[in-house]
């Protein structure tokens, strides 16, 4: 069993979407670059470590390459059971999961990186994680030094990550090392993220939530905010924000995934921390990192898809002797046809009737028949033989 995990701010480094330029998983990065508007390419491909360190440039690259990764994933046949995402992570979990769409994950994204930076440069700080102390001794060395730093990620057992004032994270080293630490490192961060400084972010984002569609996940998501499974898609808004100014409990979020059955915990994007942080949490449990096609590969030959799509053909794809599933043509970003865009099931669908789009082409029924559901979601990023709808033909 399968369980995707998603890294957040902080992964993100100097090339880290060359290993994708020359793969056909690279349209992600096009069709994303195409829906906000700005060069995506260059911020995986171009960008320096100052450039990538300013909050809304990590956070979209981050996301991004993780989507072009969980792209590769899907057209090999490897699919989740389960997900969870570190922080910024968990909007790519909830891409993955279908409970954001494509271009709302995107605009969200946008949306929470600019609104983050807005709030930094208002409150300046920074964020270290302090390795070989307890959560608890953690704690203490923030209430020793007595200024604005607190507790911002629990990650693994001795690693705890802090988060606050400039001046109050650089005492907290001295206290944290008299009380036992190993290293205290700084972050490739540019504010005290998951505080109460990131308060006036609040507003920009839950006017961005409004604006987009959570559906419920097909696949339980734990939230890092508090280690549980959401399954309606209206929590999720109240999550994500709640997750700005809290701390992140990623420790607790890996034990979930592995208590509910998870036996192979899955990096996908850039860097290796989750999953070395993984081995620390749940020794017993896999854990692999997949950010090259190689990678990708090597996972698809071990793994067996959790959730295999039939064998598919250019005519549709044959489900009972009188259903049928009308399936993608091609990879991209879907959109229905406006009549659709309510999912009118029960109502007629024509021979050659156009359901939607995928990208520039268009998705026609090859099957005349009274349509049972439309199971892909406007915006969804589609892989060729996906299955658009579902249909009765007698």
């Amino acid at each position: 069993m399968l369980a995707f995990m998603f890294p957040g701010q902080g992964s993100q480094h100097p090339g880290m979407g060359r290993p994708w330029a020359d793969h056909a998983s690279w349209s992600v990065v096009h069709e994303a670059s195409e829906v906000l508007g700005r060069d995506l390419a260059h911020l995986l491909l171009d960008a320096d470590a100052e450039e990538l360190v300013a909050t809304a440039n990590a956070q979209l690259a981050t996301y991004v390459t993780s989507l072009v990764v969980l792209d590769a994933l899907r057209c090999a046949g490897v699919a989740p059971a389960a997900c969870a995402g570190h922080s910024l992570g968990e909007y790519s979990a909830l891409t993955a999961a279908g409970a954001l769409s494509f271009t709302d994950g995107l605009r969200l994204v946008q949306a929470r990186g600019e609104a983050m930076a807005a709030a930094a440069g208002a409150r300046p700080g920074t964020m270290a994680a302090v390795i070989g102390l307890d959560d608890d001794a953690v704690v203490e060395a923030c209430r020793q030094v007595g200024g604005d730093v607190w507790v911002a990620n629990l990650n693994a057992p001795g690693q705890v990550v802090v988060s606050g004032a400039e001046e109050s994270v650089a005492a907290l080293h001295k206290t944290a090392k008299a009380l036992g630490a190993r290293r205290i490192l700084a972050l490739p961060v540019a504010g005290a993220f998951h505080t109460s400084y990131m308060a006036p972010a609040g507003e920009a984002l839950a006017a961005a939530l409004a604006r987009a569609t959570l559906r419920p996940p097909r696949v339980p998501v734990v939230a890092n905010v508090d280690a549980t499974v959401h399954r309606e898609g209206r929590e999720w808004a109240d999550v994500l924000l709640a997750q700005l100014c809290h701390p992140v409990r990623w420790r607790q979020s890996v034990a979930r995934l592995v208590a509910d059955g998870a036996t192979t915990l899955v990096e996908v994007g850039a860097g290796k921390v989750l999953s070395g942080m993984a081995r620390r949490i749940v020794p017993d449990s896999g854990s692999v990192s997949v950010s090259t096609p190689e990678e990708v590969e090597r996972l698809a030959d071990a793994a067996t898809p959790t959730s295999p799509r039939p064998p598919t053909s250019p005519e549709g794809e044959h489900l009972h002797m009188a259903e049928r599933l009308v399936v993608s043509p091609a990879a991209g970003v879907f959109s229905p046809a406006e009549r659709w865009r309510e999912n009118l099931a029960g109502s007629r669908v024509e021979v050659g009737e156009v359901l939607g789009t995928v990208g520039t082409e268009e998705i026609r029924s090859r099957f005349a028949g009274v349509v049972m559901g439309i199971i892909a979601h406007d915006g969804e990023q589609l892989v060729a033989s996906q299955p658009i709808a579902w249909l009765r033909t007698a």
